[in-house]
């Protein structure tokens, strides 16, 4: 198995059943993105560069976009936090999830690769 798909796992719910069905979202949205384990979280690429990562941390799982500074969809949902190029959704809980905001920013996201 791979070591994202075991940090995926091994994660405490809600968190678990929100990381899983943020990759359904993402995969669905972009098969040909190829998800690795660096810097000890799930990566996915895209054409062997950086695309997004998840990360759980302080109560919420971050969706972080490697390119998030070029991102013009949704930007007042983007959160900086003292990053120059990384801008991500948070979502404290599984309902917070919105399909209808991630995926436009996917595939904005895409075309930029």
């Amino acid at each position: 198995m791979n070591p994202a798909e075991v940090y995926i796992l091994n994660q405490k719910e809600p968190y678990r059943s929100m990381l899983l069905e943020l990759q359904i979202l993402v995969t669905a949205t972009l098969p040909n993105l190829e998800l690795k384990y660096k810097y000890k979280i799930p990566f996915f690429y895209l054409n062997g560069k950086p695309f997004c990562y998840f990360n759980v941390t302080k109560g919420y799982v971050d969706v972080c976009f490697w390119k998030g500074f070029e991102i013009t969809k949704f930007k007042e949902l983007l959160v900086t936090e003292n990053r120059k190029m990384i801008k991500s959704l948070r979502y404290h809980t599984p309902e917070a999830i919105n399909s209808e905001v991630l995926i436009p920013i996917l595939k904005e996201l895409e075309v930029l690769y």
